[in-house]
């Protein structure tokens, strides 16, 4: 079991800057490929943007430019930096561990899941 523990959500205006932070205490997080996930009321679970072991990384669409992902994997910590949020950005933000070897953007595919964070955009 790998536990996932999220930080940095919070309340920012319209184009201000979030960091998030995905942290396995005690586990190598350099063994899984990591994502960030969103959800908002009313829409389903999408993929933000991930990273796999070797640090190639994928954006959503809506998102690329503007949001970061990336590991440090001494700290066994991966981050999403938001930058030029915008309201549309709010939502819960989750991260999640792919166990598995394949590339896949569907929530399905991952195995552990942290509690989620909060970002809200004010307009």
């Amino acid at each position: 079991q790998v536990q996932l523990v999220e930080s940095g959500g919070g309340l920012v205006p319209a184009g201000g800057s979030l960091r998030l932070s995905c942290a396995a205490p005690g586990r190598a997080s350099s063994n899984y490929a990591v994502g960030w996930f969103r959800q908002a009321p009313g829409n389903e679970r999408e993929l933000v943007a991930r990273i796999n072991r070797s640090g190639t990384t994928y954006y959503a669409d809506s998102v690329t430019g503007r949001f970061t992902i990336s590991r440090d994997n001494a700290k066994n910590t991966v981050y999403l930096q938001m930058n030029s949020l915008k309201p549309e950005n709010m939502a819960v933000y989750y991260c999640a561990a792919q166990a598995t070897y394949y590339y896949s953007t569907l929530a399905n595919d991952y195995n552990y899941w942290g509690q989620g964070t909060r970002v809200t955009v004010s307009s």
